[in-house]
């Protein structure tokens, strides 16, 4: 018979926005598969990790052949009770140094030497590649505001929120998706976790310094007759994803976001950041996360006084 991979007895995801709520989800269950991920759980590193990381290995495999010439005393010119003589003999070997003053003079350390050698080609070339895909893995530097909005646009209210690029380059045919997930309870007294799209205005276009991006709220939207207190006693939260190909990496690229009930402002909009004058257009990124309050009205008395 067959048997089943182990499982974990928990793992653990943390999601947050960024300097916002954030909270953990506990699974139980998921089979352990280390090795398989490795080099995935590697790619994730930040920089620093990473170069810490390679150096760990290597002075953790210098010290080990460091050992093993250690024991053997078949280093020539080395101190034969200097642990750190056969540590500096063992670098000169795994980096191709050979300054000619050390050298090994017995079979069992040529024997060594031989294996360091192999060691250190295949190191160099796991560190070489490592260091290459985290180069060449193309990211987004995307930029969302602090807020959604919700208030009237043109007599209806509209939820929107600012999406930027922060590089200097186009996102090409870039697409957007909002999804609202809330808890609800079915009739059997379950709680469930219902995910739904929202629609926008528009969801397709080449992204360069900012996106409004607006989901009317009319009677065929989720978010109709929702109040603050409405969304937050129903957990929910607003879940973005941008995608789009990078016209500088020539490959797709993605970003994600995610806005609690407890950021949306009812009754603001976000301040204008694009002004016009002759022959002039003045981007102003320095208010990308500002919002302005409306005028309360009886059919959306946001916000309240």
């Amino acid at each position: 018979m067959a048997h089943a991979p182990p499982l974990a007895v928990a793992t653990e995801t943390t999601l947050t926005s960024p300097g916002r709520q954030t909270y953990q989800v506990r699974i139980i269950g998921a089979p352990r598969t280390p090795l398989r991920d490795f080099y995935h759980a590697l790619l994730q590193l930040n920089w620093p990790a990473t170069v810490g990381f390679i150096a760990l290995v290597y002075f953790g495999v210098n010290v080990v052949f460091a050992a093993a010439y250690f024991e053997c005393d078949g280093i020539e010119h080395a101190d034969p009770h200097s642990f750190l003589d056969a540590f500096y003999f063992s670098v000169q070997t795994m980096g191709t140094i050979g300054y000619g003053f050390m050298y090994p003079k017995t079979h069992f350390a040529n024997g060594v030497v031989v294996v360091e050698s192999t060691a250190s080609l295949v190191l160099t070339a796991l560190a070489t590649g490592l260091v290459f895909a985290k180069f060449s893995r193309p990211t987004a530097r995307l930029m969302f505001s602090e807020h959604m909005t919700l208030a009237p646009m043109n007599g209806v209210p509209t939820l929107s929120f600012r999406v930027g690029n922060q590089r200097r380059n186009r996102i090409v045919e870039a697409q957007i998706r909002l999804v609202l997930t809330r808890t609800e309870r079915t009739l059997e007294g379950k709680d469930f976790y219902r995910s739904t799209d929202l629609k926008l205005v528009r969801d397709r276009l080449s992204l360069t310094r900012s996106w409004n991006v607006l989901h009317v709220v009319d009677e065929t939207s989720p978010l109709f007759h929702e109040t603050p207190e409405s969304l937050a006693a129903a957990g929910v939260e607003f879940n973005v994803s941008v995608s789009g190909l990078d016209d500088t990496w020539m490959q797709i690229v993605h970003a994600q976001y995610r806005y609690p009930a407890e950021q949306v402002a009812f009754g603001y909009r976000p301040v204008d950041i694009l002004t016009e004058a002759p022959n002039l257009m003045t981007l102003d990124l320095t208010k990308f996360h500002d919002i302005e309050p409306t005028e309360p009205r009886p059919d959306f008395p946001y916000p309240r006084g």
